[in-house]
């Protein structure tokens, strides 16, 4: 599985934000979590369905989704 493969869109599931491998755990959560300082370990013992891979994941979409141009007006 490609570690972008491992975020999912379903519009029946948390009003179709992106989660985690069909989960009810969305992309923001983990980089929510991420951002206040808890640790990639603290994550997966809170979490043991979780996997490392997934929270890559999270910050490969994240990156991702950040890869766009500005356009600024004239």
């Amino acid at each position: 599985m490609n570690c972008i493969d491992r975020i999912t869109f379903d519009p029946e599931q948390c009003g179709g934000r992106p989660c985690i491998r069909g989960m009810r755990i969305r992309v923001k959560d983990v980089l929510e979590m991420l951002a206040s300082g808890a640790s990639e370990a603290e994550i997966l013992e809170d979490f043991p369905y979780l996997e490392a891979d997934d929270i890559k994941a999270c910050l490969a979409f994240a990156a991702a989704e950040m890869d766009h141009s500005i356009l600024r007006a004239a």
